[in-house]
């Protein structure tokens, strides 16, 4: 069954096309802002006058502002139509990274990345109802992946672009470019995204009513847990292909274009994946992160190994991303906004924990290849709880279609 009811036979494809596109936008300006600062981090803590770890927080504060605002303004946003939701939230992003250009302590700074964060959860969620209402049922997983690629597309051309701006006229300067992207969405979301009603008994007790139900909550987990070794990579890729494989600060665009090219990469098969099986897809993601991970740690000891496996981590992490929004929305029909938007709740809590325990274990004086030993095992972890959440699907249904045989 579809979570969200399909949009007339006759509506044209360039419509659904053109609202994907507006989203997407949406998107490479939020991937932009979230992962530009871990490239400029070295630039932000020295201006700042605080360590690599605190500037970790700053990374933090943002995933716990989705954290917080995916649950919260989806559910006030439950009533409303879902363009008038869209268009709300990417205004609140586009001022929370205003106030960050201007923020002139490391405290306000805190705060401005938590406002940023704020409306990062529920607009993605609020954007994949929207994409799988306009398309058909066999390709919502598509149609939620075009609309992440977004996100996958900014880690290729926005935040290398934003990282240079950066390293040229200060870190502080990519939030002017991000509040640039945010009116332009509004923009286009103003001019493409179709006007669709609110679904009939839409209400906040409704859509908090996903809350109750113990799959969503299983998929959340596979999300923070299996997701974290990823961020515990990231948030530190700048000192650790400077400190470890030896690359110059000059070289750090390039890496971050890498991970993002191995973002789209992983974005556009996870979600091909995902329309065969969502569950099959996550085991072998899962089970897949860790492998990766525990040879990254080896592999970023040489420069040419240590681009490869740059690349490789982003596909392969990034591939985990369609399975999981569609997960929630399929075990949480009558109320996808609020389940949609607490995947990327969870997948921000991934990355507070990722940043906390990686900057624990280069602050312990363990090095920074510690932290894909710390994902390694958060994601096996995620794996475990996977695999759980599949065995709890086939005790109360009949089992998914196998994805070579990963499902059964």
């Amino acid at each position: 069954m579809s979570p969200v009811p399909a949009m007339p036979a006759e509506r044209p494809t360039h419509t659904l096309v053109l609202a994907i596109l507006a989203l997407a936008v949406g998107g490479f300006g939020i991937g932009t802002t979230e992962f530009a600062i871990m490239g400029l981090l070295p630039n932000m803590v020295d201006d700042l006058g605080v360590d690599i770890p605190a500037g970790g927080h700053v990374i933090s504060a943002y995933a716990l502002g989705v954290v917080v605002g995916a649950p919260l303004l989806s559910t006030l946003g439950a009533r409303l139509p879902h363009k008038r939701v869209a268009l709300a939230l990417m205004a609140l992003f586009t001022v929370g990274n205003l106030s960050s250009y201007i923020a002139h302590d490391y405290g306000w700074l805190l705060v401005s990345r938590f406002i940023s964060g704020l409306p990062h959860g529920a607009f993605f969620g609020v954007a994949a109802v929207i994409a799988a209402s306009l398309s058909s049922p066999t390709r919502r997983a598509h149609a939620v992946a075009m609309v992440m690629m977004g996100l996958s597309i900014a880690n290729v051309v926005g935040v290398p672009f934003a990282t240079w701006l950066g390293q040229q006229f200060g870190w502080r300067t990519m939030f002017i470019l991000v509040g640039f992207i945010g009116f332009l969405t509004l923009l286009l979301i103003a001019r493409f995204v179709p006007h669709q009603n609110v679904r009939d008994g839409a209400s906040i007790t409704r859509e908090l009513g996903a809350l109750k139900r113990g799959q969503v909550w299983m998929t959340l987990l596979i999300g923070t847990v299996g997701f974290g070794g990823f961020f515990a990579v990231y948030t530190y890729i700048a000192p650790t292909m400077t400190e470890v494989a030896g690359v110059s600060e000059a070289v750090l665009p390039i890496v971050v274009a890498l991970y993002g090219l191995g973002m789209v990469a992983g974005n556009v098969v996870g979600g091909r994946l995902a329309d065969i099986s969502v569950l099959g897809t996550i085991y072998w993601v899962m089970g897949s992160i860790s492998v990766c991970l525990l040879l990254f740690a080896v592999a970023v000891q040489w420069a040419p190994t240590a681009l490869l496996f740059v690349f490789l981590v982003g596909a392969i992490g990034s591939a985990l991303i369609p399975s999981l929004q569609v997960r929630l929305m399929d075990v949480s029909p009558d109320a996808p906004s609020l389940a949609s938007s607490m995947n990327h709740a969870a997948l921000n809590t991934a990355n507070a924990l990722g940043a906390f325990l990686g900057g624990a274990v280069i602050a312990l004086g363990w090095g920074y290849t510690a932290p894909a030993l710390v994902g390694a095992v958060l994601a096996a972890f995620g794996l475990g709880v996977a695999l759980i959440s599949g065995r709890m699907d086939r005790a109360a249904t009949a089992p998914e279609k196998p994805f070579l045989a990963a499902a059964r």
